[in-house]
C-alpha cells in the first residue's frame, strides 16, 4: 500500500488543483488504466478546491492498493448544514468573489459522486467536513 499527504490552504485558489496535479502524476506512474486516473483526479479536484472555497484548511489522505483508490479529504470550516442539499446538482453556497473566480458552480459534491465508486460525507456545523470516498482499479 502506498500513502500520500496533502495540505491545501482555505482561500488559495494559486494553489488549487496541486495536490489532484501530483496524484495524476503518480497514477500514471503506476501505469493506472487513463479513465480511471480522469475519474479519481476529477473527483479530487472537485474536493480539493471545495477546501480552498469553503473550509479554512483541510488535510488529504491517498491510499493506494492493488484494489483501489482511497482518499479521505478532512477540513475546518464552516461544515454542511444540509449534505442531501449539498448534493443537488446547482446548489453552492459559494461567496459571490468565489463565483466571480469561475468556481462555486455547485457541482463539486455530484461531480465526485459521479466520479467515484464509494463516497461517505459528514460534516459538523462550524467545525468541518470529511469526504471520504473510493474508486476501484480495473486490473
Amino acid at each position: 500500500m502506498m500513502h500520500f499527504e496533502f495540505h491545501v490552504e482555505g482561500g488559495n485558489f494559486l494553489k488549487a488543483g496541486a495536490a489532484s496535479s501530483q496524484l495524476k502524476k503518480i497514477l500514471k506512474q503506476l501505469n493506472v488504466d487513463p479513465k480511471t486516473i480522469k475519474r479519481v483526479v476529477v473527483a479530487m479536484y472537485e474536493a480539493e478546491v471545495n477546501i480552498v472555497a469553503h473550509a479554512y484548511k483541510g488535510d488529504i489522505y491517498i491510499d493506494i492498493d492493488t484494489k483501489k483508490i482511497e482518499i479521505t479529504l478532512i477540513d475546518e470550516g464552516p461544515g454542511i448544514p444540509d449534505i442531501d442539499l449539498a448534493m443537488k446538482q446547482g446548489f453552492s453556497t459559494a461567496s459571490s468573489v468565489v463565483r466571480e473566480m469561475g468556481f462555486g458552480a455547485g457541482m463539486g459534491l455530484p461531480n465526485i459522486k459521479n466520479n467515484s465508486d464509494e463516497l461517505t460525507i459528514t460534516s459538523e456545523v462550524n467545525k468541518g467536513t470529511t469526504v471520504k470516498f473510493a474508486t476501484y482499479l480495473n486490473q
